[in-house]
């Protein structure tokens, strides 16, 4: 799994929708990404995506953390996951998950943010 790749996607993905552009106007964060003990850092601002950093960093502020496994991000971006890997909360309940950090910030923002997380499913319909 090319997870820079998908990350590249979303972050072209996210500029073609204004809809989502909209709902992420007041998001300006760093989102840690933890795969499997990879790290990833999407940094946004203003609901823009603007960079998309491997880690691991100790000098990367992040402001709320998903941490899952490869596997269970693979089920989460089919074009139809099954039950517990549709919503990042049911990889959570399914033990998959994990999110640490500013919780309030993520419930503030959390259409935005789940919304752009399903961002690759629309690449797997079209490949489907």
């Amino acid at each position: 799994m090319q997870v820079i790749e998908t990350f590249k996607h979303i972050q072209t993905s996210l500029e073609a929708a204004p809809y989502l552009l909209r709902l992420g106007r007041l998001f300006s964060e760093t989102v840690l990404i933890e795969i499997g003990g990879s790290e990833y850092y999407l940094s946004f601002d203003k609901g823009h995506i603007v960079s998309v950093t491997e880690g691991p960093s100790r000098k990367t502020p992040w402001r709320f953390a998903l941490r899952t496994d490869a596997e269970a991000l693979e089920k989460f971006w089919q074009a139809r996951p099954e039950p517990g890997f549709h919503d990042i909360f049911g990889l959570v309940k399914a033990g998959r998950g994990r999110i640490d950090g500013d919780i309030l910030s993520l419930v503030k923002n959390l259409r935005f943010f789940k919304e752009v997380l399903t961002l690759p499913r629309a690449k797997e319909e079209l490949a489907a």
